[in-house]
Order: structure tokens, then C-alpha cells, then sequence
């Protein structure tokens, strides 16, 4: 189980901004950008680079999240998580396991994608701390993962109690209103930050459009 801090720090959170690929040195740049701008949460994922290449950027971004009162979470690098004492990993489906990965970092968040109702109820028996649900619209940041529509959103909404989750996929200052139509309270974001031209506007704007309070439960 998490930290009760750390617990009550994602249900309080709003938006949560992962990084696109690309140099480590400027995705943390970027994500401490993201941080200033309102970030919630921010993490850091770079399906290119090794554990190692990355430790720097993380403890970069972990340092400015925990000064800020931000969540900084590692995706898929479970021992990179623990090294660098983030405050969680994101893990997908096809990733380590999330029993594995709470019981290889405990007291911390585990979250996981789900790309149907399904997976989201799934994630939620073995124990995740919250849930990615998505892609909402189609995005190359998941090339061949075909777009799961603002229908899922509907359904998750009406059946997932007790579990912050985030609506993720394609989520701009565009679509954003029609995903919060949906049912959404918390969504996830990559190019609408962090490939703007300047993130901490960007994540302002977005935390702008958000609803200022997150029931519990939600």
C-alpha cells in the first residue's frame, strides 16, 4: 500500500505531464518546466535510453518535484525508480507485473495503463495505486495502439470507485473539454507540454481548463 502522503497527494492531483522522448538532459528541463507551470504529477519516460542514461535527469526532476510538492514517477524502470527514490513507476501492460512492481517498491505508487474497461478493472484487483485510461484519441506517442474514444471514459467514470485514474491520449487544450464531458476529473498529458514551446505555460493553461477540486473517490 502507499504512503498515506503520497496517497493523498495523487487524489488531490489534477494534471499529470510525461515527457516525449528525446535527450534526458532536456526532458528534464522540460519537466521541471511542466512542474512550475502547475503539474501535478510529471514523469519521466524515454523508451530510447537505458536505465543508466537516465539516473541524472531523474534525480534532477525528483529534486525540483519534491521541492515543489510535486509526484515524480518512473516509467517502466522499476530499479530505476528505487534508486533515485521517486514516488512511484508507471507500468503497462505488458511491463512488470504490478504486484511485482508494489512489492519491489513499497509504500510507493504503482500505476498502470488500461486500454479498456477490462484492463482497468483488472489493474485495480492487483493492486494499482491509480490508472491511465487511453489513448483517448490517437497518438503517435502510441503508434499502433488504436484510440479508445471518449466511450471509455463514459464507462470508467460510472465504474471505478476509490481509484484516482487519468485520461490519457491526444489531450490538448482542444479536445480537453470533451474528455471533462465525459467524466473525466484528471487527465495525463505528453506533446501538449512537453513538445510546447514554452511547458510551463502550456501546463498552465491546461490546469486552467481543469475542475479546481477532485472528489475523493474520483
Amino acid at each position: 500500500m502507499a504512503d498515506p502522503g503520497l496517497t493523498a497527494r495523487l487524489r488531490a492531483a489534477r494534471l499529470y505531464v510525461v515527457s516525449s522522448d528525446g535527450d534526458p538532459a532536456r526532458q528534464a528541463r522540460t519537466l521541471c518546466a511542466a512542474i512550475d507551470g502547475g503539474a501535478d504529477i510529471v514523469q519521466l519516460r524515454n523508451k530510447l535510453a537505458t536505465p543508466g542514461e537516465l539516473v541524472e535527469a531523474a534525480r534532477i526532476v525528483r529534486e525540483h518535484a519534491h521541492a515543489a510538492g510535486a509526484l515524480f514517477i518512473v516509467n517502466d524502470h522499476v530499479d530505476l525508480a528505487a534508486e533515485v527514490d521517486a514516488d512511484g513507476v508507471h507500468v503497462g501492460q505488458d511491463d512488470t507485473p504490478v504486484p511485482e512492481a508494489l512489492a519491489a517498491l513499497p509504500g510507493k505508487i504503482v500505476g498502470q495503463s488500461s486500454h479498456s474497461l477490462e484492463q482497468a478493472v483488472a489493474a485495480v484487483g492487483a493492486g494499482a495505486t491509480y490508472i491511465g485510461v487511453g489513448p483517448v484519441f490517437a497518438t503517435p506517442t502510441k503508434a499502433g495502439r488504436p484510440a479508445v474514444g471518449t466511450d471509455l471514459v463514459v464507462q470508467v467514470a460510472k465504474r471505478l470507485e476509490g481509484l484516482p485514474w487519468f485520461a490519457i491520449g491526444g489531450i490538448d487544450e482542444r479536445t480537453l473539454p470533451s474528455v471533462l464531458a465525459a467524466g473525466a476529473r484528471r487527465v495525463a498529458v505528453v506533446r501538449a507540454v512537453s513538445d510546447a514551446p514554452d511547458p510551463a505555460a502550456a501546463a498552465a493553461r491546461l490546469l486552467a481548463m481543469l475542475p479546481e477540486a477532485v472528489a475523493v473517490g474520483l
